[in-house]
């Protein structure tokens, strides 16, 4: 395993890491915008990353989220983990209510559709989720809420 994602998995898994959350993702923001959407904080340790980008479900405003995802076939797997919190991220509930989500990844914006994943399907892709960013589990074992997975496939 790359050390650099080594050192990631063991930092993602520390409880005390979302208080730091907004000074992580304004980094990773203004990384993002410097370089187009071409360079992240996770590129370092081997991990994928995109940004989702949907309209906020009550302002209507535009909003962008640096997400940890997990390529899987020809889309990407996101989770709604918010670290194991009691309460799921905002983003989780824009992107169920968006008409046309957009993300960037890798310096390439594109229309997707968002599927949230049930039932088998969703202990399937889980289980690939969980194996890209084992610190899945983790969160999982956090909260008595389930973990919103979503599937993110090319329009």
């Amino acid at each position: 395993m790359n050390p650099m994602r080594w050192m990631a998995v063991k930092l993602g898994a520390q409880p005390w890491l979302p208080r730091y959350s907004g000074l992580i993702v304004g980094t990773d923001k203004l990384l993002q915008r410097v370089s187009r959407g071409r360079v992240t904080i996770m590129m370092a340790t081997g991990l994928q990353e995109l940004v989702l980008q949907v309209p906020g479900r009550k302002s209507g405003i535009l909003r962008s989220t640096p997400l940890l995802t997990v390529p899987h076939g020809d889309g990407w797997l996101v989770v709604g983990s918010n670290w194991g919190a009691a309460t799921p991220p905002a983003w989780a509930g824009n992107l169920r209510v968006a008409d046309e989500p957009l993300i960037t990844y890798r310096g390439r914006t594109m229309a997707v559709d968002a599927r949230e994943l049930s039932g088998p399907e969703r202990d399937e892709k889980w289980a690939v989720a969980v194996a890209g960013w084992p610190n899945y589990g983790k969160y999982a074992e956090r909260t008595d809420r389930e973990l919103p997975l979503f599937w993110l496939t090319p329009r």
